[in-house]
């Protein structure tokens, strides 16, 4: 059977989460999966007076990393997790390393716990460790690792549609693997899906969330050739702009051409003109 990415994604969890046997998957999968799946929303803003602790220790509100600047790229997770949170920050990880870009300069990160019971020592902790993988010391400013109440990191999961639930039987959070691209002013642009980010995706991703503020010109002209396809999870080429940026091209080496050849039969007939001899028609 065919299904979504996002769904796809959601039944990988289940699988890694291990709590139930292969006959119980089938049975139970609609069920779960509805548990843990992600209601796109995109255009809609994020709520900025939501209350957290970041891994300094310091009481933050969400609308700290939005000052209509830099775009945000932001996971819920949580830090004791046993092996999903890992996958999605690893892969996030890699695909920021390979980026001409570096968090805290051209874009923010935030991490979101959704477990209260966490500490912003444990936030602290992990920071560490995930700056230390990536090898940007440098970013330290720009990826931010917040924890607090449960009430807080709900809203938020309700605000940009992230389903999760607690599992009683494997005692840990079973939850979808994505990543939310937002605008500098906290509107949600892209959701990226699966435990690997593209370099390409992420920068795209990026490009597009601050509209096209960040990035060099061939960065823009590969944004206006690619779209992102829901069904392929990933950013593919656009023929019809490929076409147009192709036939604009086109105009554009045809015309100097015969601009080119113009000014070459002009120059030509200037010299003849000032020999004396004929100049032609």
């Amino acid at each position: 059977m065919h299904l979504p990415l996002k769904n796809a994604i959601a039944v990988g969890a289940l699988v890694l989460l291990g709590s139930i046997s292969g006959a119980q998957v089938v049975r139970e999968k609609p069920q779960e999966l509805e548990k843990i799946d992600v209601d796109e929303q995109l255009g809609q803003q994020i709520p900025f007076d939501l209350s957290f602790t970041d891994d300094t220790g310091e009481p933050v509100t969400l609308g700290k990393y939005f000052r209509g600047e830099k775009p945000v790229a932001l996971v819920m997770a949580y830090y004791t997790c046993p092996m999903l949170c890992n996958l999605v920050l690893n892969g996030m990880v890699a695909g920021i390393r390979d980026l001409p870009w570096t968090p805290g300069e051209q874009f923010e990160v935030v991490t979101v716990s959704i477990e209260e019971t966490e500490t912003y020592e444990l936030a602290a902790a992990k920071k560490a460790n995930y700056l230390k993988d990536l090898g940007k010391p440098q970013a330290a400013g720009g990826w931010h690792f917040l924890t607090g109440d449960a009430s807080q990191s709900k809203a938020l999961a309700d605000a940009i549609g992230f389903r999760y639930y607690w599992d009683e039987t494997q005692k840990q959070w079973a939850h979808p693997a994505v990543l939310i691209l937002v605008s500098p002013e906290g509107k949600i642009t892209r959701y990226l899906y699966g435990i690997e980010f593209k370099e390409r995706d992420l920068r795209l991703g990026i490009m597009e969330a601050s509209e096209g503020k960040i990035g060099n010109t061939i960065d823009r002209i590969i944004l206006y050739c690619f779209h992102y396809d829901p069904e392929a999870g990933s950013y593919v080429m656009f023929a019809r702009n490929v076409m147009a940026l192709g036939g604009g091209v086109t105009v554009i080496v045809l015309g100097s051409l015969i601009g080119l050849l113009w000014w070459r039969d002009r120059r030509r007939r200037g010299h003849l003109a000032s020999e004396g001899g004929p100049a032609g028609n």
